[in-house]
């Protein structure tokens, strides 16, 4: 994909993520020419096509945490990396409020699992145990079941993945999800 592809596909779904972040029109227009530099630039560095996205809205949370630690007095630079962990807390608690009806949705052992191991807090080698079943088995079962809760977390919400494959922002597909 050449550069011009890239930034045609994804430019207006990044400005739309920095106008969420920053209030100045000018900042965004700011960031966006930065993360458009940064791409050009670093775009070799990127072995997996796939990760395109996930890669370019890393970028710009990087650029929107560079902004306002420069930009941040001496005494206000923790506000900006405050900023960048109160934003992760929000999205997770705005979808953990899902976590229980998408877990009711899931066939009942993966159901049953999720809720001992995510919900209840009991360890997956204590589940084991208690099950009567290797711990290797379990936690296959565990990644089997939470791939069936991201499924239908996915056919909600169209989630932007960080590098570290955590959520970084989302947007519900309709008002159709009756899960949440």
């Amino acid at each position: 994909m050449t550069l011009e592809q890239i930034w045609q596909e994804y430019r207006a779904a990044l400005k739309a993520f920095l106008h969420s972040k920053l209030s100045n029109p000018a900042d965004v227009d700011d960031l966006l020419q930065d993360i458009l530099i940064k791409t050009f630039e670093k775009r070799s560095e990127l072995k997996d096509q796939t990760a395109l996205k996930s890669w370019l809205f890393q970028v710009a949370n990087n650029a929107i945490i560079d902004h306002y630690r420069k930009n941040a007095t001496r005494s206000d630079t923790s506000a900006a990396e405050d900023w960048h962990k109160q934003d992760a807390a929000s999205i997770e608690q705005d979808l953990a409020v899902c976590i229980r009806p998408f877990i009711a949705s899931l066939p009942d052992d993966s159901a049953q699992l999720l809720t001992r191991i995510d919900l209840d807090g009991i360890s997956q080698k204590e589940l084991a145990a208690e099950m009567g079943i290797s711990y290797s088995t379990l936690k296959s079962r565990v990644q089997k079941s939470r791939s069936e809760m991201r499924k239908l977390y996915e056919d909600c919400c169209k989630m932007t993945l960080d590098a570290k494959g955590r959520v970084a922002d989302y947007q519900e597909k309709s008002d159709s999800c009756k899960n949440c």
